[in-house]
C-alpha cells in the first residue's frame, strides 16, 4: 500500500469512527427519551429488570464467542465490583431523575461528567492537572451550580438524584481506566447483571401489569442501549479518543430536541447558561489534555447511564 493510500485509509477510518460515535450518541439519547417515557408508567426497578433482559438479546451472541472464564477471571476484582456498583447507581439515579425533570436538565448534570473525571484523575490516578485545567474544572462546577438553581430547589430530590448520578457516572469512567484489560463484553455483561439484580430489589411491591406492546418497548430499551455501547466501542477503535471526546456533547443537543418533540419540554435560560458553561469548560479540558498529553481524554464507552 502506498503512503497516499495508507493516509486515505486512515482518514476513512477516522471518518467512520466519527459517524459511529455520532450515531451511538443519538442512540443513547433515544434510549434516554424512551426511559423517561417508560418510567412514567412503570417503576424504576421494573424498567431496570426488563431492559436488562432486552440487553441480553445483543449480549448473548457475543458471550457465546468468548470463553466463560472471561466473565470471572478478571483483573482487580475489587475494582470490578466498585465499577458495577457505581454504574448501577448511575443508571438507577438517572431514571429516577428523569421521572420528574426534563431530559435536557438531567443531561446537563451528566455533561459535567468529564469535568469530574479531570478532578478525580488528579487524586485517584495521580495525573498532573495544570492550573488552567483546574480553573476550567472550577468554572465547570459553577455551571453545574447555575443549572441546579441556587435556591431551595437545589435540594429537591430529583436534582439530587441527577447530581449524585452524574458523579457515579464520572467514578465509573475513572474505574474504566484502571480496567482497560477487561473486555467490553465482560464489563457490559456484569453491568447488566447488576442492573437486573438492583431492578429486582427495587421492583418489590412496585410491579405493574403491562401489555405486549409495553413489554416490547421495555425490551427495546435494553436493545437500543446495547447497540449504542457497541457503536461507541467500535468508534474508539477507528478514531482517536481526542477526536471523539468532544462529540459526546451532542447528547445535550439531542436531549433538548427529543425532550421538546416527545414531552414538550424546553430548557429555560438558566439551564442553557449552565449547560453552555459546562460544555465550554469540558472542551477546554480536552484541549489542554491533548496539548499537554499528561491525561488521556475519557469518552464514555460502556459506562453510559444508558
Amino acid at each position: 500500500m502506498t503512503k497516499r493510500a495508507a493516509y486515505a485509509a486512515g482518514g476513512n477510518a477516522v471518518l467512520i469512527g466519527v459517524l459511529l460515535m455520532l450515531l451511538g450518541d443519538f442512540m443513547f439519547s433515544l434510549n434516554d427519551a424512551m426511559g423517561k417515557w417508560l418510567v412514567a408508567s412503570f417503576s424504576v426497578g421494573q424498567v431496570l429488570v426488563i431492559r436488562s433482559f432486552g440487553a441480553f438479546f445483543i449480549l448473548g451472541p457475543m458471550l457465546v464467542r468468548q470463553p466463560v472464564s472471561a466473565l470471572y477471571k478478571v483483573e482487580r476484582p475489587a475494582l470490578q465490583v466498585m465499577r458495577v456498583v457505581f454504574a448501577t447507581g448511575d443508571l438507577a439515579l438517572f431514571y429516577a431523575a428523569v421521572t420528574y425533570l426534563p431530559l435536557a436538565d438531567v443531561m446537563t448534570f451528566y455533561m459535567a461528567g468529564p469535568i469530574y473525571v479531570a478532578a478525580l484523575s488528579h487524586f485517584l490516578l495521580g495525573e498532573r492537572i495544570g492550573w488552567r485545567r483546574w480553573l476550567a474544572v472550577l468554572i465547570g462546577f459553577a455551571g453545574v451550580v447555575i443549572a441546579l438553581r441556587p435556591s431551595s430547589e437545589m435540594l429537591s430530590w430529583p436534582s439530587i438524584f441527577g447530581l449524585i448520578g452524574s458523579f457515579s457516572f464520572a467514578l465509573t469512567l475513572v474505574l474504566n481506566r484502571w480496567l482497560r484489560a477487561t473486555s467490553d463484553v465482560t464489563l457490559v455483561t456484569w453491568q447488566t447483571i447488576a442492573g437486573l439484580i438492583a431492578g429486582i430489589v427495587l421492583s418489590i411491591g412496585h410491579w405493574s401489569p403491562f401489555n405486549f406492546g409495553q413489554l416490547l418497548a421495555l425490551l427495546l430499551l435494553g436493545i437500543v442501549a446495547c447497540i449504542a455501547h457497541l457503536l461507541i466501542t467500535r468508534s474508539l477503535k477507528l478514531a482517536p479518543a481526542s477526536v471523539l471526546a468532544p462529540l459526546q456533547y451532542t447528547l445535550l443537543i439531542w436531549a433538548v430536541v427529543l425532550g421538546w418533540l416527545f414531552f414538550g419540554d424546553l430548557p429555560d435560560a438558566q439551564t442553557l447558561i449552565g449547560a453552555g458553561i459546562i460544555v465550554i469548560a469540558g472542551l477546554f479540558i480536552f484541549h489542554r489534555g491533548n496539548l499537554k498529553q499528561d491525561a488521556e481524554p475519557v469518552v464514555p464507552t460502556d459506562s453510559s447511564h444508558g
